[in-house]
């Protein structure tokens, strides 16, 4: 792969599925993040997730890898969680139906500009004061730069990965102007399909988290797709989420 080699000789690479938390977070309280999914393989957590509708969770398209996480019946979200690593009575695992990929997306370390996917649930999510449903955006807008936004999941809570996170963590961000993610991204950067976050050096998401909703103002406006490689803080480097807004005719097309 020419490009991918081009991005290890600039010392880039983008940071995907497993490789993908919070850093400089705090723990979350559940009641805030009733939306939240984690999506697991075998019972092991791969990406964060956001329930749009009872029996749909929207997350990130690389985080399933046909490849890798080929056994559908593996493949559950878990729902109503705070610490993914306890059995809590409020969780709701719910097993995943079909995996529903943007059909442009193409699983590669050079082209993430449709990085989104719907997963269909077995069974509806049952709605209560731990499970909610997130809106969506009502329309396709640009995204305005400084804009304070937040994230959660489950993952590393240091920048190269070392120690993960079993309860759920968040973080307050800055949105990023598209402009300044496209020059210092170059072509990797769609200023249709994606926004970014500044990358202060302190604060991040990073292993763990990747297909985690980005939430400004309480509106998902992305979702978290990559980041700068084995140091997710690095302070060059935006990171980077696809678009939830641009995607409102497909996901609607969907799930109906």
């Amino acid at each position: 792969m020419v490009l991918y080699s081009f991005l290890l000789l600039l010392g880039i690479s983008l940071t995907d599925g497993m490789e993908s938390g919070i850093i400089g977070g705090k723990d979350a309280k559940l009641k805030s993040r009733r939306y939240m999914a984690s999506i697991q393989s075998d019972k092991n957590h791969i990406c964060g997730g956001m329930l749009i509708r009872e029996d749909y969770v929207l997350t990130a398209a690389h985080c399933l890898n046909n490849d890798v996480y080929s056994d559908q019946d593996l493949i559950e979200v878990v729902l109503g969680a705070l610490n993914i690593n306890k059995v809590e009575k409020n969780q709701q695992r719910i097993p995943v139906m079909k995996r529903i990929k943007h059909p442009k997306f193409k699983h590669n370390e050079t082209d993430y500009s449709y990085d989104i996917m719907l997963l269909k649930l077995k069974n509806k999510a049952k709605l209560n004061k731990f499970v909610k449903v997130m809106p969506l955006p009502k329309k396709n807008r640009k995204t305005p730069a400084n804009v304070k936004c937040s994230i959660a999941g489950w993952g590393s809570k240091s920048p190269k990965g070392e120690k993960a996170s079993d309860v759920i963590q968040e973080v307050k961000l800055k949105l990023q102007d598209n402009s300044k993610c496209k020059e210092m991204w170059q072509h990797y950067f769609n200023t249709e399909t994606m926004i970014c976050s500044v990358s202060d050096g302190k604060h991040a998401f990073c292993k763990g988290d990747s297909g985690s909703p980005l939430i400004c103002n309480t509106i998902p406006q992305g979702i978290a797709s990559y980041t700068f490689d084995g140091n997710c803080t690095n302070a060059v480097y935006p990171q980077v989420y696809v678009k939830i807004s641009y995607f409102l005719p497909w996901i609607k097309n969907i799930i109906g």
